[in-house]
């Protein structure tokens, strides 16, 4: 007779992990919003001005044998447009537990992103926990970085990012999760040798940086469908190395135990912050450690949002508010692009 395999953790509609080490991450909320994580085909057809297929970044596999994959979005030319285009690294959020680059909820942010700013965006495929604890989402993300180098170099080949990628214009960008990634992969490039890629900017949106002791954003700020408390701290203890509690440099880049800001080399930085977002004041802690340490840092807040309000695509449709901030964020990511 077959065992059932137990229930041992969830994450409430996203996430359930049985005694077997196995996990199910079908969607169980609330039906009408289970569009917004299904996956997205690749088309390499002009679809609203925008074209999506996906890629294998390298030949070799990671430990597990996982081989690293990502999404590429190119906006069709227009007269308008340089001969070459940025390159957008997007790195996805999800407590690094969940979602994908193919989740429509993104695919309908960086179909929108790509059109606007006039870039070529690049979303590695990154390796989840619980199965895969950090560090192997950011050491896949940095992959990807390395991969985009050798194509730079002509060692590996990518059509599109040949004839219409700028090299000398690589940006990260990321959000939640991602915008931890931005900062620990910015750092890690620090110390890299990239060239011919110059790492011209980076974007992390409403990261999630936190500490062990609760902030008063957290306590006093709503929970939003894609950010709860118990969410945060469900993830972030399936995601952080074993032992390891909030204050972890990964999710704690300006705490006492993560290495000194003002000694790494980071490139500038766009710091995007929404007004109520639960973790808005220790998003503001890592600003002013940045500001302190000297680097150049920009800081732009989205007025009375919660985090990462823009992948709701039914508050984006149905709310005026909603869609006029998600513009206005795009837009602010636009001119600091063309301003690096």
């Amino acid at each position: 007779m077959v065992q059932e395999k137990k229930l041992v953790d969830e994450v409430s509609g996203w996430l359930r992990i049985y005694d077997d080490g196995s996990v199910d991450r079908t969607w169980t909320g609330p039906p009408e919003v289970k569009f917004m994580i299904e996956p997205v085909a690749p088309h390499e057809h002009f679809i609203k001005g925008v074209a999506i297929r996906d890629v294998t970044t390298s030949m070799t596999t990671t430990n597990d044998g996982s081989i690293h994959r990502a999404r590429l979005y190119l906006p069709e030319k227009t007269p308008n447009d340089n001969i070459k285009m940025p390159i957008l690294m997007h790195f996805h959020g999800g407590g690094f537990c969940i979602t994908e680059p193919n989740s429509f909820m993104y695919y309908h942010v960086y179909t929108q992103f790509v059109r606007c700013t006039r870039s070529i965006c690049v979303s590695p495929f990154l390796r989840q926990a619980p199965e895969h604890r950090l560090p192997a989402a950011i050491d896949d993300g940095f992959a990807t970085l390395k991969w985009l180098q050798s194509v730079a170099r002509g060692d590996a080949r990518d059509p599109w990012l040949e004839e219409y990628g700028d090299f000398d214009k690589v940006f990260l960008i990321g959000d939640s999760a991602g915008g931890n990634l931005v900062h620990e992969i910015a750092a890690r490039a620090g110390s890299t040798d990239l060239s011919p890629v110059r790492l011209a900017g980076a974007i992390p949106i409403h990261p999630g940086f936190v500490r062990s002791i609760r902030s008063n954003s957290e306590i006093e700020m709503p929970q939003s469908p894609f950010l709860t408390l118990d969410m945060l701290d469900k993830f972030l203890s399936l995601a952080l190395p074993i032992g390891s509690n909030k204050d972890h440099p990964f999710t704690c880049p300006m705490g006492t135990t993560a290495p000194p800001i003002d000694g790494l080399k980071l490139p500038p930085f766009l710091l995007c912050v929404a007004e109520k977002d639960l973790m808005r004041d220790t998003e503001m802690e890592y600003y002013e450690a940045m500001k302190k340490a000297n680097k150049e840092v920009d800081l732009f807040v989205s007025k009375g949002m919660t985090h990462c309000f823009y992948l709701n695509k039914i508050a984006v449709d149905m709310d005026s508010t909603v869609r006029s901030e998600m513009d206005a964020l795009i837009g602010r990511v636009k001119e600091f692009i063309e301003k690096h």
